[in-house]
């Protein structure tokens, strides 16, 4: 899977919680959703990987 196609997704579901300029991650964030995201698609192949982001995004902020 295309890491640069889920930071992408990432960054668009967090642009419904902040504006783009005040977004609530850093790089050190990003990269570690991004592998718990990865995780989850290896462990549920069939799951809907907007499901997942949207999940791990929500779980991130309210975490």
């Amino acid at each position: 899977m295309e890491k640069e196609l889920i930071k992408k997704m990432i960054l668009n579901c967090l642009k419904q919680y902040y504006s783009t300029e005040s977004m609530p991650i850093g790089e050190k964030d990003l990269e570690d959703l991004i592998n718990r995201i990865l995780l989850v698609k290896v462990e549920e192949p069939k799951a809907d990987l907007h499901e997942i982001i949207n999940d791990t995004v929500y779980e991130f902020l309210t975490g």
